[in-house]
């Protein structure tokens, strides 16, 4: 389940960013476990005071997008969690989903029928009240968007339909078994909007035309530029995770975009903004630098698929051989990846779900450093070693093309590593626009990613060619190979029994590594800068900013 911890810098530097977004499915990164100085509401011994503006600052705004629905973007996601409520919500300390649009809920045997009832006196913010229909056409509406929600496709794999009961009760129906589903319901990319928002159109929702019930209202939205969000009167429906039970403390938040981080961690220093919220970790000179300010480092350990190495397995690349993919395994030093990139404690990757996701198996035993056994595979593979340091086989070099829009540290890294096994990574920086019909077109050996999603089906999203489309899912496996990991997932979702759910994804995991079909290269951390003034700072599951009980002191 989703823990919450502390970090503590360490020693070396996070020399720059990681590049793991590879496009559409690789940028959609979230986040997931940490802890808040505050979390459970007023700072200790101090009484929570309403007024003031939160100033927030991202990264960016890669996606250029805020309506829930469609978002992936984590930092996006983060400012729809608090305009937008969802009929669950997910502990982050314990995994468990709990109420909040919705009071109750029951699941048949098979994961094919979910019924909700609802909770009473909820609005939204266009006076609009929630209702079954409401809830209906929101779930149609998402299923409705196809392609163009990128999270949606999968949590709502098989979705036939959403029957009204009766005004408080609605039950949604799947062809297929998705135990998921439930706690696809307590993410913002099924959260319930106003049915006014489903006749706009997919863009003009992107744009800001979204309406939610959530404790804030959207203001503007200037997509890479800046979003404002104001503090609703009367909001009396958080989730039961939420202490303060009414209208949100600050009277709103106001979000700018600095790619820089010096600039950004400057910017909290000098008390310009109130959090920096980094893509990547915030480096240990930083920390050093914020907790020197009297601000603090909050982290949440994020759930969810791995940063990973997808490869393309299509008849004739180097890595169709399973041999080949083994002994890229065996010459990836992990340890030495988290060490080196991050800094000495950072959590190592051990499954190509990271350690706070439920059903998280340690598979560290087989993801071992052994560039002697990757030898041993790649001459019974027939690549010998030649005199300039690399393999060959039948006149051709052991060549992987690996495509990114960013190089990276982490990159050059895994390039060094393969290169002391006798494999040339050939890495090749493309822009999005340029990467993307390259990796449909399958004009690859590696391409990284990752996802953020509290449930282990979330590997499905990125893999499993029974639900996927992406080239992560679609050229990395063998028609054989697919079956059994579409099985696998399958087994996964056809039970909300936890014991039979821990069993198929165990298995899953055990699958996927021993035929490396993925290459877990690292964990994932979300970190963020907080201000002194800044009280009740809190994580949701998926590590999204949950703004109901912050406050501000002077």
């Amino acid at each position: 389940m989703s823990t919450s911890y502390r970090h503590r810098p360490g020693r070396r530097l996070a020399a720059a960013a990681v590049s793991v977004l590879a496009a559409v499915t690789l940028a959609a990164c979230g986040s997931g476990g940490g802890s808040g100085s505050d979390s459970a509401g007023a700072a200790p011994g101090g009484t929570p005071v309403s007024g003031g503006r939160l100033k927030i600052a991202f990264y960016g705004d890669l996606q250029g997008c805020i309506d829930p629905n469609q978002v992936y973007w984590i930092e996006s996601r983060s400012i729809d969690r608090n305009i937008a409520d969802s009929l669950t919500d997910q502990d982050p300390k314990t995994g468990k989903i709990v109420p909040w649009l919705a009071t109750s809920w029951t699941v048949n045997p098979q994961a094919t029928e979910f019924t909700f009832r609802l909770r009473d006196g909820v609005t939204f913010s266009d006076g609009t009240r929630l209702d079954a229909a409401a809830v209906k056409t929101a779930l149609d509406g998402t299923h409705d968007l196809g392609a163009r929600s990128i999270l949606g496709v999968t949590y709502l794999a098989g979705y036939q339909a959403t029957t009204v009961v009766d005004p408080t009760t609605v039950k949604v129906d799947f062809s297929q078994p998705n135990a998921g589903f439930l706690q696809a319901t307590s993410t913002t990319t099924l959260a319930i909007l106003s049915p006014a928002t489903y006749r706009e159109t997919p863009e003009a929702r992107c744009a800001g035309k979204v309406i939610g019930s959530g404790a804030f209202t959207l203001d503007t939205y200037s997509a890479g530029r800046s979003v404002k969000i104001t503090r609703r009167a009367g909001y009396a429906w958080p989730s039961s995770l939420v202490t303060n039970k009414g209208a949100a403390h600050l009277d709103g938040i106001d979000v700018s975009y600095i790619g820089e981080d010096s600039v950004r961690v400057g910017s909290l220093t000098n008390g310009t903004i109130d959090i920096a919220w980094p893509r990547q970790p915030i480096s240990s000179a930083d920390q050093q630098v914020i907790t020197a300010s009297g601000a603090t480092i909050e982290t949440r350990a994020l759930p969810g698929i791995a940063g990973i190495l997808t490869p393309n397995v299509t008849a004739g690349r180097p890595l169709a051989d399973v041999a080949v993919r083994k002994a890229v395994q065996k010459a990836l030093d992990l340890d030495s990846y988290a060490k080196t990139v991050f800094w000495d404690d950072y959590p190592v990757a051990r499954s190509p779900l990271t350690s706070t996701t439920p059903y998280f198996t340690d598979e560290s035993a087989k993801l071992t450093h052994d560039p002697a056994g990757a030898a041993k595979l790649l001459d019974g593979a027939g690549w010998t070693l030649g005199s300039d340091g690399y393999r060959h086989s039948g006149g051709r070099k052991l060549t992987l093309t690996y495509i990114t829009p960013t190089p990276s540290p982490g990159d050059q890294l895994i390039q060094d590593q393969l290169k002391k096994v006798g494999i040339d990574l050939q890495i090749k920086v493309l822009t999005i626009a340029q990467l993307t019909p390259q990796a449909n077109a399958g004009s690859y050996d590696l391409v990284a990613t990752y996802l953020t999603r509290a449930d282990p089906s979330v590997l499905g999203s990125a893999i499993d060619q029974a639900v996927s489309k992406q080239y992560t899912a679609r050229y990395s496996q063998d028609p054989a190979t697919a079956a059994q990991v579409s099985r696998l997932f399958v087994t996964g979702q056809s039970t909300v029994d936890p014991q039979r759910r821990a069993s198929a994804y165990q298995d899953l995991q055990n699958y996927l590594v021993d035929n490396a079909v993925v290459f877990p290269l690292y964990d994932r951390v979300q970190t963020a800068g907080v201000s002194k003034k800044v009280h009740g700072f809190a994580w949701t599951s998926e590590a999204f900013l949950r703004a109901n009980d912050i406050w501000l002191s002077t």
